[in-house]
């Protein structure tokens, strides 16, 4: 009854103030970019009673969130750079005393990837993903996230919410990405942005934040601000998504009237297009460099890639730019990416040719505030780093004389037509060589460490992931 009572309070407080949201603990609203994990952001969250803490993959392309659950193969530990093993914990539903099996007979159990599982008598599910072979089975669960207001000190607001008890997964989630967890921000009824909405915890839109060193932000009820860029979502009736409409693209000098749709999911590590899209802005592009081509010999996920000589420090890349429908403009921070190279470095223009959908990847997003707007059915978006002007409970991470290898891509752009971008230190082994769809291989190694600072960003990466159901 107490905890109960402390649920509806909590409830109260969110729904007559309307604050904004965010995960519960010393991380706070921060999320992290892990090059390790798939390259993908990934944020501290607790559940159940007693509250046990996740380490779980953000996803605007799917839905449920998911977490292992009951399950003798899932990944327990996760190596740090200081070669301590971070425990991972597991979830279940019999040791959370605010936890129950979704029953069969649940109006949530009525959906296409939904069934009955007799033996466990609850409601079963099934999400499959385009990264080959990538899966999670399990049942439903309802149970409690704990989340917090968004200051300093957090104000408890805990959420009654329907995840996925994964007791079985497959490709990537066991060697490669979300090994601890999925977390789906997408529009269907049984996402959390969906729960929390519904309930009348927060408003019906959440935002993200990427900013170039590896460090994010996450806020449930954020509606941006009235100084943002915008663009209607394209909704399909059977399953809306983050789809939105390019009009235009601008390479530097180059521009070409085009119309394609694209969807943002922050479960894809890289954008991938097909043509005639990814053809304008790779040849837009390479008409423009003035380094010399680089193959790599073992064969990466890029196709145009330069070398580098070994005085240089920076490299200019045209601007790329994309008109969304509605006439805003929508400037790429991030387009190319910097790999080691025998005797040196090379850099890639970081764009997957894809044979099916366009999807905006996580490189597209960084530098950027996103509004994903679900009341308004818009995108919204704002040049930022992260750090100015978004309240958080957690110490900003030192930038200054890092000891710490940098993201691959550091990205400082001018007031020019062009652009100059510095090279990391110490940038990671290319993306090996593999077919977008069906989806990415798995990344292998792990390096991370967890605190009230930051989770430090690995160096060493192979594949890349899409998680989109």
């Amino acid at each position: 009854m107490a905890h109960r009572d402390h649920l509806l309070n909590g409830r109260r407080l969110a729904t007559a103030a309307n604050p904004l949201l965010t995960f519960f603990g010393d991380s706070g609203n921060e999320t992290y970019r892990i090059s390790s994990l798939g390259f993908l952001h990934y944020a501290f969250v607790t559940v159940g009673t007693p509250p046990l803490e996740y380490l779980v993959a953000l996803d605007t392309g799917s839905d449920l969130f998911w977490l292992p659950c009951d399950c003798t193969s899932c990944v327990r530990s996760l190596n740090t750079t200081s070669g301590k093993a971070l425990k991972l914990n597991i979830y279940s539903p019999s040791t959370s005393t605010s936890g129950a099996p979704v029953p069969c007979n649940s109006t949530i159990c009525v959906q296409p990837q939904r069934g009955c599982s007799v033996r466990l008598n609850a409601c079963a599910y099934q999400e499959v993903y385009l990264s080959s072979n990538t899966s999670s089975t399990g049942i439903l669960v309802d149970d409690v996230l704990h989340l917090g207001t968004d200051t300093d000190p957090q104000d408890p607001v805990d959420a009654p919410i329907t995840l996925g008890c994964g007791i079985i997964q497959t490709g990537d989630f066991v060697t490669g990405a979300a090994i601890n967890g999925l977390f789906g921000l997408g529009m269907d009824s049984v996402s959390v942005p969906s729960i929390l909405a519904s309930k009348g915890v927060t408003a019906n839109s959440f935002s993200m934040c990427f900013s170039r060193d590896g460090l994010g932000r996450i806020q449930f009820g954020d509606k941006g601000s009235p100084d943002q860029q915008v663009t209607p979502f394209n909704l399909r009736q059977l399953h809306p998504t983050y789809n939105v409409s390019v009009t235009q693209i601008a390479v530097g000098k180059n521009v070409t009237d085009i119309e394609f749709s694209a969807l943002f999911d922050t479960g894809t590590s890289f954008a991938y297009l097909n043509d005639p899209a990814y053809s304008v802005i790779v040849q837009g592009f390479d008409s423009q460099i003035i380094e010399p081509h680089y193959v790599h010999p073992r064969g990466i996920i890029f196709d145009y890639c330069y070398s580098l000589n070994a005085t240089q420090t920076s490299y200019s890349i045209p601007r790329l730019n994309l008109t969304m429908k509605g006439g805003s403009y929508y400037y790429v921070v991030a387009p190319t990416i910097v790999i080691p190279r025998e005797g040196g470095f090379a850099y890639c223009l970081a764009i997957v040719k894809s044979e099916d959908i366009n999807i905006i990847g996580q490189n597209f997003m960084t530098g950027y505030r996103l509004v994903f707007d679900r009341e308004e059915m818009v995108l919204g978006w704002k040049e930022s780093n992260c750090y100015d002007s978004i309240p958080s409970n957690t110490v900003p991470v030192n930038k200054g004389n890092s000891t710490e290898s940098p993201p691959p891509s550091i990205f400082d752009p001018e007031a020019t037509s062009g652009n100059r971008t510095s090279i990391p230190v110490s940038p990671p082994p290319p993306p090996q060589l593999f077919r977008p769809f069906p989806g990415s291989g798995a990344a292998r190694s792990s390096s991370m460490t967890s605190g009230l600072v930051a989770v430090v960003l690995a160096v060493f990466f192979h594949h890349f992931i899409i998680l989109s159901p």
